[in-house]
């Protein structure tokens, strides 16, 4: 998930470049929703995460 929030904020910046405002704005919105679910996951996957075996 963060490798398509990359992507997306790439698709942002190069948008921006040439100058498309609306479909940078869209994938810049995308990549931050993205990130976010990411953070969600990787602390939820880290507090309730199974525990080593000994």
């Amino acid at each position: 998930m963060l490798k398509w929030s990359l992507i997306f904020m790439v698709v942002a910046i190069i948008a921006a470049v040439f100058g498309f405002g609306g479909i940078a704005g869209a994938a810049t919105e995308i990549a931050r929703i993205l990130f976010f679910i990411f953070v969600v996951l990787f602390v939820l996957s880290l507090i309730f995460g199974k525990k080593f075996k000994p």
